[in-house]
């Protein structure tokens, strides 16, 4: 074996397949490094060498250096800066001394008088006069019902009248009679006492003369004439009273028909208001509004058939308790209309509701039990609308409105 023979250069586990040949210099050796192994000492000899690709970067990077900004931008940028901050500063200021002479709300509509038409009598609708939305004045035909059935009852009302009058009639007829009866009685009396006189003076002078000239016969019978025309007197007397008694009761007959012709003369008025009933008209001038009546149906009474909205228009505003404390009636209010933005309305505070909402709701507050927490109550408040401000715009009852309200 030669000595000068290398033995085989043991195999590596680091990962690199190494070939290092021992006979090479130094250098050489060096330069068979790989070529991260090589990088790795570089940069531990010289730390403050940067690789070149991180370098290169690096060089990317960087952003370009900027001049500076000069003063007088600067300086301009404070200004607009402060003047838009006067300005918004001067804008709140001025709206609040604006704002606070002012009292506003947005729950608040356009209010109208509403009459809902009902039938007082039923009956079937034979002719219907008007059309939706139409206009119409008031006593102007709307609906008109079957009236057959209405005018049988006002005709028979009447023959009852008729019937009742000639009761009257009759029953005056009959007090003449009677008051004939109780004069023919009355002159009964006055025959009857002229012979009870007749009688008592012949009875007289019979006894005043000598009994011998006449005979017992004669005076008794002269006392026998005298009691007759008595008892006739008396009896005549109650014949009298018994006229009289009939006079009355013919006089109570008489109002006994007096009152039943009154009560014919009630049924006749009532059967001529039912018929009139057959005859819908409205009640105020105003435009026919949720028609809900056709041709031909039949109705009964209190049925909601249509409305008639009237023509006056105003304002129900509903504002907090709050506000009121500088609101007065006469104070001028600007009414803003969602309905018609570019027409500014005019009114007047006219009124106040005395008590707030909930006083007057079905179901009020029971503030004497249980928990007790404030709630800040509203109060309507009634706004007229100016006439010439109210024609520019086409109001409608519940139309939202934002009245304004200068309360100072």
């Amino acid at each position: 074996m030669d000595r000068d023979a290398r033995p085989a250069a043991p195999q590596t586990t680091t990962g690199y397949n190494l070939h290092v040949d021992y006979e090479a210099t130094p250098a050489a050796r060096l330069d068979a490094r790989p070529r991260r192994q090589r990088e790795d000492d570089d940069d531990e000899e010289n730390p403050k060498r940067a690789p070149v690709e991180d370098q290169t970067d690096d060089d990317h990077d960087k952003p370009e250096d900027k001049p500076p900004t000069p003063r007088w931008k600067k300086i301009l940028y404070w200004v607009l800066g402060l003047a838009v901050l006067a300005g918004v500063i001067t804008a709140g200021v001025l709206y609040w001394l604006h704002s606070r002479n002012y009292a506003s709300t947005d729950d608040a509509y356009i209010d109208a008088y509403i009459s809902q038409i009902s039938p007082q009598v039923g009956g079937r609708v034979t002719q219907l006069a008007v059309e939706d939305y139409q206009a119409v004045t008031a006593g102007q035909l709307l609906i008109e019902l079957d009236p057959r059935d209405y005018q049988v009852k006002l005709d028979q009302a009447r023959a009852q009248q008729a019937q009742a009058v000639a009761q009257v009639e009759q029953a005056k007829a009959g007090l003449a009679q009677q008051r004939a009866a109780v004069d023919q009685a009355e002159a009964n009396v006055r025959v009857a006492q002229a012979d009870l006189g007749q009688a008592r003076a012949d009875l007289a002078r019979y006894r005043a003369i000598n009994p011998q000239a006449v005979s017992r016969q004669t005076v008794d019978t002269a006392g026998s004439t005298s009691k007759s025309a008595q008892a006739r007197v008396d009896a005549n007397q109650q014949a009298v009273a018994a006229a009289q008694a009939n006079v009355l009761s013919q006089q109570a007959q008489i109002e006994a028909a007096r009152a039943n012709l009154k009560a014919a003369d009630v049924a006749v008025a009532n059967a001529e208001l039912q018929l009139s009933y057959t005859h819908i008209v409205a009640p105020r001038d105003g435009t026919i509004a949720k028609r809900t009546v056709n041709l031909g149906d039949y109705t009964s009474p209190g049925q909601s058939l249509l409305a008639v909205v009237g023509r006056d228009r105003w304002v129900t505003a509903n504002f907090k308790e709050t506000q009121l404390s500088g609101m007065a009636v006469g104070q001028t209010v600007t009414i803003g209309v969602d309905a018609c933005p570019d027409h500014g309305l005019e009114g007047t505070v006219t009124s106040f509701q005395p008590g707030s909402g909930q006083v007057f709701s079905s179901l009020p507050a029971e503030n004497a039990t249980g928990n007790f927490v404030k709630v800040v109550q509203r109060v309507p408040v009634k706004i007229t609308i100016q006439h010439e401000y109210a024609v520019r715009c086409q109001l409608s009852p519940g139309m939202s409105v934002v009245p304004s309200v200068k309360v100072r």
